[in-house]
């Protein structure tokens, strides 16, 4: 599990300049001997305009540590992690900007590599609950049923109300084949029900593709942009166009994202000119990303599909392809993942990751915590599963167009329509009232 990593919402790498590194070593050692910074020593530290800010909070900790009845409860660490936490939390980058323990650190590494050992969603803080961004593709919780948007309630029965997301991560993980019972509420039906979900090693497969039984349309599905995405995505590209497929559906819901880089390639390969993103650093100054030359399906008819689900380099290929009227957006607004992510490591292994740049669509919009608006707005029904192209391989035509991803038919019905040389979204209203 990769909770945001908690959620593998992050861009790129950078070591933590020098002095923030020893004002924080300085603030936790005379934190945790229960001394009070003097005037001398705040202001050779800090900002100027932040002593009265960490003095309070020294005294904050001087006052647990004297009074505080529950004597074992009383752990350094934790308050130090719990202090930490929150001034992430105070700067309102909900689901992004993240304190990591050391824990989480290495299974971000663990992350990193390809393969999984969990059951396999993506989870962030969002309003005070554990929210589900995506469940991992061929996951066991893809295959229990968890959608995006779902909210964690209780672990194996017990509340979860109020804990970090850590504590949520190290209850939910556990050794391959032993079960977790998860209680989720569906925040559109307001219906409680039970998860029962087995741990599994996860192979991630981020690029698959299946061309729909009775059409020429492909449905090119990319799970997430780690490492290597835009070299899988080349090769099916190419085996696409041998097939002599003329219409492409690209399915990024439930995408939480990835590296930077990747989303760069990947968008680049449907785009002639123009640029990806502007990249907003905190001074104010644009830096555009611009197109790579080369891409290997710039003319083909297409539309794309994104959901809540749907986060960071996802809305970043999303937003470049929507501005360019390149291809039609089709579901529902995405997740609203809008800066890049530094890692800065801290002490002891844990580390901060941290929003630095904002990123922009080549109009400008920005989307950070406003998501990507679908051209065409479909909501998928409550009990309605997305396919995938795992599932197509064994569809007949006919029980795809009654199949209810309403989404993917309506994608299909506009691409059609293009091929056609139609390209109207009555072709998809159309499909809306039929489906």
């Amino acid at each position: 599990m990769n909770d945001e990593n908690d959620d593998k919402l992050f861009g790129l790498s950078a070591r933590m300049p020098r002095p923030a590194y020893l004002m924080f070593l300085c603030l936790v050692v005379g934190m945790g001997s229960g001394v009070i910074f003097d005037r001398l020593a705040l202001l050779t530290f800090l900002p100027s305009d932040a002593v009265s800010d960490f003095r309070l909070m020294s005294e904050a900790w001087n006052t647990i540590e004297h009074f505080y009845v529950d004597r074992a409860a009383i752990r350094p660490q934790q308050l130090a992690y719990g202090a930490i936490s929150g001034m992430v939390d105070a700067l309102g980058d909900t689901g992004h900007s993240v304190f990591l323990t050391p824990e989480m650190v290495k299974q971000l590494r663990v992350d990193e590599s390809g393969q999984l050992k969990g059951v396999g969603v993506e989870i962030s803080m969002k309003n005070g609950h554990v929210v589900v961004v995506a469940p991992i593709d061929n996951s066991p919780a893809q295959r229990a049923g968890l959608r995006s948007g779902d909210i964690i309630m209780s672990v194996d029965g017990g509340d979860i109300t109020g804990l970090p997301l850590d504590q949520v991560v190290a209850l939910v993980s556990g050794p391959v084949g032993t079960s977790v019972k998860l209680g989720v509420l569906d925040p559109q039906t307001h219906h409680l029900r039970s998860v029962a979900i087995i741990r599994a090693v996860i192979k991630i497969e981020n690029v698959t593709w299946q061309q729909l039984p009775g059409t020429e349309v492909a449905d090119l599905r990319i799970a997430s942009f780690d490492e290597g995405v835009a070299n899988d995505l080349r090769t099916v590209l190419r085996e696409i166009q041998r097939q002599h497929v003329r219409g492409l559906i690209l399915d990024l819901r439930n995408n939480p994202g990835g590296v930077l880089p990747e989303a760069v390639t990947v968008a680049s390969q449907f785009l002639t000119h123009g640029n990806v993103l502007l990249v907003k650093d905190a001074k104010g100054k644009i830096t555009p990303m611009p197109v790579q030359p080369g891409g290997l399906a710039t003319n083909m008819p297409m539309a794309v599909l994104i959901n809540g689900g749907s986060a960071s380099a996802a809305e970043i290929v999303a937003g470049a392809l929507g501005d360019a009227h390149r291809a039609e957006l089709v579901g529902e607004t995405s997740f609203g993942t809008g800066t890049v992510l530094n890692e800065f490591p801290l002490p002891g292994g844990s580390a901060l990751m941290l929003a630095v740049q904002e990123w922009l669509t080549p109009s400008g919009h920005s989307f950070w915590h406003k998501g990507i608006t679908p051209d065409l707005a479909v909501p998928l029904p409550a009990a309605a599963t997305p396919l995938v192209p795992v599932m197509e391989r064994t569809l007949t035509p006919k029980q795809l167009l009654s199949a209810d991803d309403r989404q993917l038919l309506h994608a299909l019905k506009w691409v059609q329509a293009d091929m056609r040389g139609e390209k109207s979204g009555g072709a998809a209203t159309d499909t809306n009232s039929s489906s």
